[in-house]
C-alpha cells in the first residue's frame, strides 16, 4: 500500500513539475502564440475545383520528393529557413513547371514569411493558434484550401504520404513514463 502511495506522489510531482516546465518554459514574442520552434509549408490551391485541388497535391509531391534529400541534413531551424530561402526559386520553377505541365493558366509565387495560423494537429502534434515562420506557397490566386507540412522539424519530409503510410511512428518519452505510473 505504502509503495502505490509513493508511485503515485512520485507519478503526480514529475506531471506538475512538467506542467510547470511547458508553463514557464516555452519561448514568446510580443506576437501572442507565436512559435519560434517551428517552421510550416502550406501550399495554398488556386481554388477548390477538384483540378486545383489536384495540381496542389502534384506540386506538394515534387517539391517534398525534390527536398527530403536535403532536410535529411538539416539540424537546425535556422538551417531550414536558409535552405528554403536560398531556393526560392527552385521551389516556384519545380511549381510552375507541374502547372504548365497540367494545363493551368496561372503561375506560382512562393514566399517566407511569419503569419497567424489557426490551432492545428499534424499527427498528433498540436501547433497552438499563433505567428509562425513559413514557406507559402500560392498556386494561382492561393483562394482554395491548403495542405500543409511542419518543415522544420522535419516532419512532412520523415512521412511525406499523408496518413502515415510509410509507417513512421512519433512517439512521446513523456507519455510513456505517465503511462508507467499511472
Amino acid at each position: 500500500m505504502e509503495k502505490n502511495k509513493t508511485k503515485i506522489a512520485i507519478g503526480l510531482a514529475f506531471v506538475i513539475g512538467t506542467i510547470l516546465i511547458i508553463a514557464f518554459g516555452l519561448p514568446s514574442s510580443g506576437r501572442g502564440n507565436s512559435s519560434t520552434e517551428f517552421l510550416r509549408l502550406h501550399i495554398r490551391a488556386n481554388s477548390n475545383s477538384h483540378a486545383d485541388q489536384s495540381v496542389k497535391f502534384l506540386v506538394k509531391q515534387q517539391v517534398i520528393d525534390s527536398f527530403t534529400p536535403i532536410f535529411s541534413q538539416v539540424t537546425s531551424r535556422a538551417q531550414a529557413m536558409n535552405v528554403l530561402a536560398q531556393n526560392i526559386a527552385k521551389i516556384e520553377n519545380i511549381s510552375n513547371q507541374i502547372l504548365q505541365e497540367g494545363g493551368f493558366n496561372y503561375g506560382t509565387r512562393a514566399v517566407l514569411r511569419s503569419e497567424h495560423f489557426p490551432t492545428r494537429n499534424y499527427h498528433g502534434l498540436t501547433l497552438p493558434a499563433g505567428y509562425y515562420d513559413a514557406l507559402i506557397i500560392e498556386l494561382g490566386s492561393g483562394a482554395g484550401e491548403n495542405w500543409w507540412c511542419v518543415v522544420y522539424p522535419p516532419l512532412c519530409f520523415l512521412d511525406n504520404n499523408i496518413g502515415g503510410e510509410r509507417g513512421v511512428i512519433y512517439r512521446s518519452r513523456l507519455q510513456e513514463i505517465i503511462r508507467r505510473f499511472f
